[in-house]
């Protein structure tokens, strides 16, 4: 929890009022769009009837997949089949009374559903639309399919990474998607701009992201170096062995190289020529890390840590997730929120930034598939008992009634 004066206001949620109709998928479209419940909006989830293909996938709670969960909390969750008129034509009645929609596919996709911007903004003139794709939606690969490892593999980064191994022989395995996360990141800020942008103008817009370019801006030194390459080898932080494991310095200032020559009784390193300015420290780094290692080696990996932050020395032991998210500063910030069942509640990760007076955070509801598919279709379209039932039969909302 952000802690604040006593004469703060009573937090409110800066997108209340905002609704926000969800076509995405997976990762990089779901993340965007929780971010936005996040703040308060109204977020209304369209799946297939068979739905979000990361609906099932493990670790599961209460039958509820929480890596589903950790992407969809907060939001409310429809079945519509797309394949079908009456799907696209419900589609498109809630999409008319959208401040937002976010769509991930492929595309070209959207525009044979009926539902692109074009033809949206042309009856709905403030509408904010946001497409998120893997190379964005014009020009030669924009029609290329791409996952988050993909665009790693297109996007130099592990390449870029593999060149900095001491020993590389092939690209890493590609886990954690961060294609996904950046593009994500960058949807929600385009929209909160466009939503800033629609306060002074009265008119809404079409952001375009590609994943491909989010991935580029985070390469911001290895743009540089691939426009005019230089001669000699970047300084690379790699890990030093402890006495149980490893730990990371990054004694970057030379306050920072001061300090760390002094706490491992190497004062003669302050005036060594070898590491005296940037250059000559990153010719002899092999050597530095030499030195350092003969000190840290013969400490636990939470002494070195210890001794290095009280003297001013950036330096951290390595965690798994699961020691990170026990430490105690992530549960000062409150960094992580409850969501799921009462029953089996589990935790995911709120928002790295914090507002003084707003509330943002995750919801705890996690929508099960079709939940509210009745109460959106009556709130917004006025849909009556019949005619739910008679899209039901049709297989419009998905085969089943939403549970009660």
């Amino acid at each position: 929890m952000l802690h604040t004066s006593s004469s703060s206001r009573t937090p409110h949620d800066p997108l209340k009022g905002i609704r926000v109709v969800d076509f995405t998928i997976v990762m990089s479209g779901p993340l965007c769009t929780r971010a936005l419940a996040d703040a308060g909006a109204d977020v209304i989830k369209i799946e297939p009837p068979a739905g979000d293909m990361v609906r099932n996938r493990p670790p599961t709670r209460s039958g509820v997949s929480t890596y589903f969960g950790s992407m969809n909390c907060g939001k409310r969750g429809i079945v519509l089949d797309l394949s079908t008129p009456e799907g696209r034509e419900i589609a498109l009645g809630l999409a008319l009374q959208a401040d937002v929609i976010v769509e991930n596919f492929r595309p070209g996709v959207m525009k044979r559903l009926g539902l692109d911007y074009d033809s949206l903004s042309a009856r709905r003139p403030g509408l904010i639309y946001c497409s998120i794709s893997g190379f964005g939606q014009s020009g030669p690969m924009a029609h290329a399919p791409a996952y988050a490892p993909v665009i790693h593999a297109a996007s130099g980064l592990d390449m870029a990474n593999m060149s900095y191994q001491t020993d590389p022989s092939r690209p890493g395995n590609n886990g954690i998607f961060i294609a996904d996360v950046l593009g994500a990141s960058q949807a929600a800020s385009a929209i909160h701009l466009a939503l800033f942008d629609r306060e002074r103008t009265g008119k809404g817009q079409w952001i375009d992201v590609s994943l491909m370019d989010a991935v580029l801006g985070m390469l911001v030194y290895e743009t540089q170096v691939a426009q005019q390459p230089t001669n000699r080898r970047r300084q690379v932080y790699e890990p030093v062995r402890s006495r149980d494991g490893f730990v990371m310095v990054a004694a970057v200032t030379p306050k920072n190289m001061e300090a760390l020559f002094d706490l491992i009784g190497f004062p003669a390193g302050k005036t060594d020529p070898r590491f005296a300015n940037t250059r000559t420290k990153e010719e002899n780094w092999s050597e530095l890390l030499r030195i350092i290692e003969s000190w840290t080696s013969q400490r636990s990996s939470s002494e070195c840590e210890d001794l290095m932050m009280a003297a001013g020395v950036p330096c951290a032991r390595y965690r798994t997730v699961t020691e990170a998210l026990a430490e105690p500063q992530v549960a000062f910030r409150g960094t992580l929120a409850h969501v799921g069942t009462a029953e089996e509640p589990f935790q995911v990760v709120n928002p790295a930034y914090r507002l003084s007076n707003s509330r943002i955070e995750a919801r705890r509801c996690i929508p099960q598939l079709g939940e509210h598919t009745e109460e959106v279709l009556q709130e917004l379209l006025g849909a009556s008992d019949e005619q739910l039932e008679a899209w039901r039969d049709k297989g419009v909302l998905g085969a089943s009634r939403a549970p009660a």
